[in-house]
């Protein structure tokens, strides 16, 4: 006769020996380009998500990707620049760069103020006579205390934050009289 513990040792025994050979070849799957019924679609891989962007370096656009043209910074836009675009570059600026940078350029933004060093504020002469290019190469790839940013921002969104940057360039200098009276009205009631 044997006793219980010997008998719960035999029946885990038992359960273990059972669980193997159970190996992953035998579960539920979908092999790779096979159709599959759990998508309505019929596919078993997924489309890619609009606006991903790639790992690694594509190299097709050397001015669209780096912000280089012959290995120098560039102040050549790879495509037109207009008002969807700028709100574009600063949607994506404020998400990406005010937290260093603040929101105007000023190189106050939140992570400063809470001890981080300061980046250089984007109108020092220096950044002012960058070509937009130097910004988009410097957001693929680091500058600094700043890491890159080609791996969170598509080359198309780089470039719109620069132009982005370029905006609060100019409105930096740019005297009251240079602004629309309709803007004009509500930066005045603004205050």
């Amino acid at each position: 006769m044997t006793s219980r513990s010997e008998t719960a040792a035999l029946l885990i025994a038992a359960a273990a020996a059972a669980a193997c050979g159970r190996g992953m070849e035998h579960q539920p799957k979908v092999l790779t380009m096979q159709p599959s019924s759990f998508f309505e679609d019929g596919r078993s891989a997924r489309p890619r998500v609009p606006g991903t962007v790639a790992r690694g370096r594509l190299g097709a656009d050397e001015l669209l990707e780096t912000g280089r043209s012959g290995g120098k910074d560039a102040d050549l836009f790879p495509f037109p620049i207009g008002e969807a675009e700028l709100a574009r570059g600063r949607e994506r600026f404020d998400i990406y760069c005010a937290d260093c940078h603040g929101r105007d350029g000023g190189g106050d933004g939140i992570v400063v103020r809470r001890g981080f060093p300061s980046p250089p504020s984007f109108d020092e002469p220096r950044l002012r006579a960058a070509p937009a290019g130097h910004f988009v190469a410097v957001m693929a790839e680091g500058f600094g205390k700043m890491y890159p940013f080609a791996d969170r921002v598509s080359a198309r969104d780089r470039w719109l934050v620069a132009a982005y940057i370029r905006a609060l360039q100019l409105s930096g200098g740019a005297p009251l009289a240079d602004v629309p009276p309709e803007v004009r009205a509500r930066l005045e009631a603004a205050r």
